[in-house]
């Protein structure tokens, strides 16, 4: 998988048209809304020799939410959730790199949201590397981890009449990434 090209250490640039961040919640505690942000910028740089030596960092564009739903979108923006106007991004750095095999690493690293930090942990495979046509070298990965919004200061929230809640705590994040060599 790795091409002499990518022997030591590499950056990378992350392409947004190539690329996928995405939430999932449970809505009434029985279906599941997904949504995505599309405003989505980062550097990676890996040493395929020694994983611990690469890095991470991301920005996302909070006020690019997308859930298909303009009036839900319009509320994901506002201080009951992202509070884009005071915060406009959320952004991710790792901390850390650990190698459970060949194509497998955890990410860890300080997500902030409306300005908290968590350290998060992503579950992130690697897919592979190859040249395209237009002569770029790509890399391609897929990461996943979950968080609970309320620890970010997402707190809003309905109670229901026949129990539990409008929006589920827990929030699944995948990532579907491609790289540019630089």
């Amino acid at each position: 998988m790795t091409s002499p090209a990518t022997i030591g250490q590499t950056t990378w640039e992350l392409d947004a048209s190539h690329s996928l961040v995405e939430f999932s919640v449970k809505h009434m505690m029985v279906t599941t809304v997904k949504g995505r942000f599309t405003g989505v910028k980062g550097t990676i740089v890996t040493d395929m020799a020694d994983h611990s030596k690469g890095s991470v960092e991301v920005t996302i564009d909070a006020a690019t939410v997308d859930t298909r739903d303009e009036k839900r979108d319009g509320h994901l923006k506002s201080p009951d959730f992202l509070d884009v106007a005071t915060f406009p991004t959320i952004t991710f750095k790792s901390t850390r790199v650990l190698a459970q095999d060949a194509k497998h690493l955890n990410v860890i690293g300080d997500l902030t949201i409306r300005g908290v930090t968590k350290q998060v942990e992503l579950d992130t495979e690697l897919n592979g590397e190859g040249n395209t046509p237009f002569g770029t070298h790509i890399a391609g990965f897929t990461a996943t981890t979950k968080i609970n919004r309320k620890e970010f200061g997402l707190n809003w929230n309905v109670a229901l009449e026949a129990g539990g809640f409008l929006v589920s705590d827990d929030i699944k994040i995948s990532i579907e990434g491609e790289a540019t060599q630089k």
